[in-house]
């Protein structure tokens, strides 16, 4: 049942990708979309399964062995699949967001040539056929199989208008920042390896606990740090954290769908979800876990502050999700990882619902990202105001709307845990997501209608018509006049996705407002390590706090939230007048979040450049021509030298060749003789 969740997908993969192309776009796109539909249906069947097993010390999991993968000595490693309440979240999450994307995708992407449409089916399946091995994996090597997958289909996705030159950048960008990230997860694998001799999720656990309880000392805890803070490495660069973000909103330039399904279901997660997984490895290596900690609060202030001057609709929810990737890195860095994939879950529907609704204004105005040309879009597209609105409430953390919840898990646990720094730039940056997620919301949907007025050059290329790219650049003419709402498949998706965003918190209502925190308790176990008796014997320990406080902190929040949305409205919700006025008052600040802190370019100086002097100058020039050219034209020169001096003996004569047969003879009689 396990390996049928993948392997669904993977077989839509392998039928657009072959003869897709020859079939219509409807028979394409619904083969594909059916596939996710399938997947989902067999992972609710699975946990289905799954919550009806008699737990094991206290853990309900389904393992499916499928073959042993690699026997080598003492090694060996099996392509094993394990369903336990963690996985489980993640497979409903990844299948059933995933498939209104791709229910989604079949009108928005309807333009495309029926080749480039079964293309990206085929990319689109691949996605998620990885990422669900990634999070099924039973073991590091795995995971490792999905985690590599993902990001290849990233490059795929990213670059998938590829004759567009800042599209084929883009695709190799995500690519290469993450294969340095990639390095750091793979030295973390061997190091792990070399010191406990396996690479399965639960033996490891194990065997990590067991330094603390049979030594009654952290024993151990360089390497443990050492490996951490390696395979966190690993983290940054697919869950887009300092100092490895910088692919992310980039990626922008793959269709909206893309984006939707790598920020919301997909890639982004996969560092999260690796942590949680290795909850009781991380527990070990509290250096490990402040550091992490530490870097997700800075992210989401560094994106946050960033996202308040962007004017690209898709490039401020790729800031978005930085920051909000940042907050979950936040929650598992003090220990509370059942609330990091709290946030995981509930973002997956806010944020799948955001880049749809974006999708749907920019399919409405013929590929314009830019929010300074949109406005007065709120009557004429009403299914995707409605709930674009209820998307922006539950992101900016307003009750009763999901994002509410979790990110006041997140903010309770920091404070609970007595990083009360942590929680007070948390909350900043809370206030920062509210300004400027409302900021989009009034810049896109109030006040009168700016389509007209954008330029030709100003368009471009989220929705663009064959994979030429082309289209979008040049709208026609009065668009503002020819608004038509989504259509219905795309329509579906954004109410069904808001239908989440409003009740997927509920799962997770905290003790002090009456609830029991019920996914706090479903994915508890799965931060534990068992005997192989099924005896618990370390887990992530809880942090509980007084009521009084939590509600206290719990209203500053609301409060926070609330002015940021004030904020917003003071400055965009007629006009641009006071937002200009204030950039200019401070344009020195204002110009450095526009331009992103320059970091691409501090790395394109730091980085970039000097490998390019050194591949051309050194490499290329070199060792490529120099050294290497050299050695090869060498040979060659030298065997064509011989060969002018042996082909002078080869006259065509027959009485010259008699007469050397004839000296030869007589010196050979000559030498014997003589001797």
């Amino acid at each position: 049942m396990l390996l049928l969740i993948p392997l669904l997908p993977f077989l839509g993969f392998l039928i657009n990708a072959t003869v897709g192309r020859r079939w219509s776009q409807g028979l394409s796109g619904g083969i594909a979309t059916a596939a996710m539909a399938g997947a989902f249906g067999v992972s609710v069947a699975a946990v289905w399964t799954m919550l009806g097993l008699e737990p094991i010390g206290g853990v309900r999991a389904i393992d499916q062995h499928v073959f042993t993968w690699i026997a080598s000595s003492t090694l060996e490693i099996p392509f094993a699949l394990r369903l336990d309440p963690l996985s489980s979240i993640m497979i409903l999450v990844i299948t059933g967001i995933g498939t209104l994307i791709h229910l989604y995708s079949t009108a928005y992407m309807h333009d495309e040539t029926n080749p480039d449409f079964a293309r990206y089916f085929s990319y689109l399946n691949l996605f998620a056929s990885f990422m669900l091995i990634l999070v099924l994996g039973a073991s590091f090597p795995v995971m490792f199989i999905g985690w590599e997958g993902v990001g290849l289909c990233s490059y795929l996705l990213i670059g998938f208008y590829y004759t567009k030159q800042s599209a084929a950048d883009a695709g190799k960008k995500a690519f290469v920042v993450n294969r340095i990230g990639d390095f750091g997860f793979i030295l973390g694998m061997l190091i792990l390896f070399t010191a406990f001799g396996t690479l399965d999720f639960q033996l490891l656990a194990i065997q990590v606990s067991q330094l603390e309880v049979e030594a009654g000392t952290m024993a151990g805890a360089g390497l443990l740090t050492g490996a951490t803070l390696l395979l966190f490495l690993g983290a940054t660069g697919k869950s887009a954290q300092l100092p490895l973000y910088v692919w992310l909103p980039d990626a922008m330039e793959g269709p909206t769908p893309v984006s939707a399904l790598i920020h919301a279901a997909t890639m982004v997660t996969a560092g999260v979800y690796m942590i949680a997984r290795n909850a009781v490895l991380f527990s070990h290596a509290p250096f490990t876990l402040e550091v992490i900690a530490i870097v997700g609060v800075l992210t989401a202030l560094v994106a946050g502050t960033i996202g308040l001057v962007q004017n690209d609709i898709k490039r401020v929810l790729a800031y978005s999700t930085v920051s909000q990737l940042g907050y979950m890195f936040l929650a598992v860095g003090v220990g509370a990882f059942a609330g990091g994939v709290f946030h995981l879950y509930t973002h997956a529907f806010f944020k799948a619902l955001l880049f749809l609704g974006s999708g749907a204004v920019i399919h409405a105005l013929h590929g314009q990202q830019d929010m300074r040309f949109m406005g007065g879009l709120k009557d004429k597209l009403p299914i995707t105001f409605w709930t674009f609105l209820i998307g922006t409430i539950a992101i900016s953390g307003l009750p009763p709307f999901a994002g509410f919840f979790s990110k006041d898990e997140i903010l309770w646990k920091t404070w609970s845990s007595g990083h009360y720094v942590l929680w007070g730039l948390a909350v900043v940056a809370a206030f920062l997501t509210a300004t400027y997620m409302f900021r989009l919301l009034y810049m896109t949907f109030w006040g009168t209608s700016r389509a007209n007025s954008a330029p030709e050059h100003e368009g471009t290329s989220a929705h663009v018509h064959g994979s030429t790219g082309h289209s979008a650049a040049h709208p026609p003419s009065g668009p503002s006049a020819h608004l038509h709402d989504a259509p219905r498949p795309m329509a579906i998706a954004l109410v069904l996705l808001a239908v989440g965003s409003i009740v997927a918190g509920f799962f997770g209502v905290p003790h002090a407002l009456g609830g029991h925190n019920q996914i706090e308790a479903f994915l508890e176990p799965s931060f534990h390590a068992m005997t192989l008796s099924g005896e618990e014997v370390a887990h992530a320990a809880a942090v509980h706090g007084d009521v009084a406080i939590e509600l206290g902190l719990m209203g500053l929040s609301i409060a926070v939230a609330i002015a940021g949305i004030l904020l917003a409205t003071a400055l965009f919700k007629n006009g641009f007048g006071r937002a200009e006025a204030l950039a200019a008052q401070f344009s020195g600040v204002h110009k450095v979040l526009y331009n992103k802190y320059y970091v691409d370019e501090l790395y394109d100086a730091v980085f970039v450049q000097p490998i390019k002097r050194l591949s051309t100058g050194a490499l290329w020039k070199v060792m490529d021509a120099g050294v290497i050219d050299g050695i090869v034209n060498g040979v060659g020169l030298t065997v064509r030298g011989w060969s002018a001096v042996l082909r002078r003996v080869q006259t065509g004569s027959v009485r010259a060749y008699a007469m050397s047969i004839f000296v030869g003879v007589v010196a050979i009689l000559g030498y014997y003789l003589w001797r």
